[in-house]
């Protein structure tokens, strides 16, 4: 599809199939037992864990935002909002709206200390 199709009413968009599902030009893989098995295992090997839930945007599905107390962390998708808060509240992890609160500075720091480490 020619980018000007867009607009001219050209070929549509595919509709959702698969594991998946279309936004635009890309496929978005919906979460699966491989991230809820990688977000248990990260978080038992860590203290001090908060999540902080993202919403869905255009790009992207619902994800879980893990971030352990000296700011490492983890991203995966869950199936949902609700789903990410009682994963969290099942663990004893107290969870966020990233979109209320935002990430924390921890996060933002660790980021920056692996970047001057050279580990990014």
């Amino acid at each position: 599809m020619g980018w000007m199709d867009r607009f001219r009413g050209g070929p549509k968009m595919r509709k959702p199939s698969g594991d998946g599902y279309r936004t635009g030009s890309t496929s978005v893989r919906a979460s699966d037992a491989t991230d809820v098995e990688h977000l248990q295992s990260w978080l038992a090997a860590r203290a001090g864990v908060e999540g902080f839930v993202e919403p869905r945007t255009a790009v992207s599905d619902v994800t879980l935002l893990l971030v352990a107390h000296d700011g490492e962390w983890t991203r995966r998708r869950v199936p949902s909002v609700k789903w990410a808060h009682d994963f969290c509240n099942r663990s004893s992890v107290p969870s966020y709206d990233a979109a209320v609160v935002g990430i924390p500075q921890r996060m933002r720091d660790y980021n920056r200390r692996k970047k001057l480490m050279g580990d990014a």
